[in-house]
């Protein structure tokens, strides 16, 4: 039997200090041992981005990092995007231009979406479709959720919500 692995990180901006089997997935800690089931499981290998989390500011596939690895680092789930209970401007940009049909996806999307928007606040649909390249969604032709990105980079550059 293997020993359990110490996870000191911080998730959502605040302190997360538990021991976890040494071959847990990142993202089973953040479903099943912290609670934030906004971080889907669709494929488990990496391919759909459902799991997308956010990994010192980087988009990450959380099926694919093990609990360790992400010790002594920032994460950031969908949950830890809204502040003082206001959306942040991805989300309401989302929920505005009708990027939301099913919303497995859309936690994963947005993820992605806010580490591109933090390196090029303005970028050009082609720049949105390589950061979003990881993530798929079955519902949509992804058309409205190209606008929704771009929606939100206006949104952000008037500093608008919590972002």
């Amino acid at each position: 039997m293997t020993q359990p692995f110490r996870l000191v990180a911080t998730v959502n901006g605040k302190p997360v200090d538990l021991f976890v089997p040494p071959n847990r997935r990142l993202l089973d800690v953040l479903r099943d041992d912290l609670g934030l089931t906004g971080t889907k499981e669709g494929c488990g290998e990496g391919e759909c981005g459902a799991c997308t989390v956010l990994l010192d500011g980087r988009p990450v596939n959380a099926c694919l990092v093990l609990a360790g690895e992400a010790s002594g680092h920032e994460i950031t789930t969908i949950e830890g995007l809204s502040q003082n209970g206001r959306l942040h401007p991805l989300q309401e940009a989302f929920l505005e231009a009708g990027a939301v049909q099913c919303g497995f996806c859309t936690p994963g999307m947005i993820l992605a979406a806010k580490a591109l928007l933090d390196v090029n606040p303005d970028p050009d649909t082609e720049a949105i479709r390589t950061a979003l390249s990881g993530n798929l969604c079955r519902c949509t032709g992804y058309v409205k959720i190209i606008a929704a990105v771009r929606l939100a980079a206006r949104k952000m550059a008037r500093g608008e919500g919590a972002g």
